[in-house]
């Protein structure tokens, strides 16, 4: 068994995945890879995640020690950032490694998404 801030994981894979596994945790985390970015830029560069989900995902890895939230209150309107932490700053390679099989999947595989033709028999 491992664990990772209170939690219980089953193999060291598992851990993995249940810190940055799910719908949009690794997509927050590539964007983040590269650039500090505010939670407006976070939801331009990801239009189709919800305003709630966002919000939670960045919670959670914030929780887990991966993100950073810096607010700034000096003056209005208040701005907050997000970034990676050391930790998250470790998971860069990973994330490469993510988003280059996904270009391989695209460039490579794109065709197996249509159904398979049947050939007729006589």
């Amino acid at each position: 068994m491992h664990t990772f801030n209170g939690k219980e994981y089953p193999c060291c894979a598992s851990l993995t995945m249940g810190v940055i596994g799910g719908k949009w945790k690794t997509v927050i985390l590539f964007h983040l890879m590269n650039k500090t970015l505010r939670y407006n830029e976070l939801r331009k560069e990801m239009p189709t995640v919800t305003e709630r989900t966002l919000s939670l995902q960045l919670k959670k890895l914030e929780e887990d020690g991966i993100i950073k939230r810096k607010v700034y209150t000096s003056k209005p309107p208040l701005k907050v950032e997000y970034s990676l932490t050391e930790l998250g700053e470790t998971l860069i390679p990973l994330l490469k490694a993510i988003a280059n099989w996904g270009d391989y999947v695209v460039a490579n595989h794109s065709q197996q998404e249509q159904a398979p033709k049947h050939e007729a028999h006589s």
